[in-house]
C-alpha cells in the first residue's frame, strides 16, 4: 500500500512506508523523539496537533478529563493547554517519545503502552480522547479505536485524525460502522480532506465518536 501516498519528504516516505511492525516502529520513533517537533512542526507543517486540540476544546469544558492516545512528544498536550485544558494524560509505545513529552508539563500522567491493547487506565476515566497522527499508513489501524473508546466515559468523545488515504484502504469506514452497529459508539462528525501536512499535498479526516 505504501507505494499509494506520493509524498516526497524523506520523512514521510521512511514512515508511510513502514509495515506495522510495533517493534522496529517504536526503535524509530524512539531515534527520532529529539528532532520530531522541527521535522514535524517546522520540516512539514504538521497540523495534526492543532485540529484535534481545536475540535475538542468546540466539543467539551476545559475541565474534563482527557487521553492523549499515541500522544508521542505531547504536541497535542500543548495545543490542548493553550485552550486551557489542564487535565490531560498521555500514552504512546516510545519511552523516548515520552520522554520528550514530559518535558513540555502539560501532562499529569505518561504511560508506555500499545494502544492496540488494553489501555493502563481505569474503564470510563476520559470525557475525551484524543488521537492525532497514529491512524495512518505503516502505523494502527482502525484495531486501534476500540481500547480508546473503553477508557472514555459514556456520551465521552473520541477525536482522531485518520490519513484520507487509508479512511477506506485500511478499513476505518467499516469499522465505525460496524461500532455503529454494535452499539459502542456513534459517528457524530467527519470533516474530509483537511489539511495534515502543509509542505505536502497529505490530507486527513478529523472524525468525531460519541460513546453510547
Amino acid at each position: 500500500m505504501s507505494e499509494q501516498f506520493s509524498v516526497q519528504h524523506p520523512i514521510l516516505k521512511r514512515m508511510y512506508s513502514l509495515d506495522g511492525d510495533v517493534e522496529q516502529r517504536t526503535g524509530i520513533y524512539d531515534d527520532w523523539a529529539v528532532s520530531y517537533d522541527q521535522d514535524t512542526i517546522e520540516g512539514l507543517g504538521y497540523l495534526g496537533p492543532a485540529l484535534v486540540a481545536e475540535r475538542v476544546a468546540d466539543i467539551v469544558p476545559a475541565g474534563t478529563p482527557i487521553l492523549d492516545a499515541g500522544c508521542g512528544t505531547g504536541l497535542v498536550g500543548a495545543e490542548l493547554a493553550r485552550r486551557g485544558f489542564s487535565t490531560v494524560d498521555g500514552v504512546d509505545l516510545s519511552q523516548g517519545m515520552l520522554d520528550v513529552a514530559r518535558g513540555k508539563g502539560v501532562y499529569r500522567r505518561l504511560e508506555q503502552a500499545d494502544i492496540t491493547r488494553p489501555l493502563p487506565f481505569g474503564p470510563q476515566s476520559y470525557g475525551a480522547v484524543v488521537c492525532a497522527g497514529t491512524f495512518t499508513a505503516g502505523h494502527v489501524g482502525p484495531e486501534g479505536i476500540d481500547p480508546l473508546l473503553a477508557v472514555a466515559r459514556p456520551g465521552g468523545h473520541l477525536v482522531m485524525t485518520v490519513l484520507t488515504l487509508a479512511w477506506e484502504r485500511m478499513g476505518f469506514q467499516r469499522h465505525i460502522e460496524e461500532l455503529a452497529r454494535r452499539g459502542t459508539a456513534r459517528l457524530v462528525e467527519d470533516r474530509a480532506d483537511q489539511t495534515y501536512h502543509t509542505q505536502e499535498p497529505v490530507t486527513c479526516r478529523v472524525v468525531v465518536l460519541r460513546t453510547t
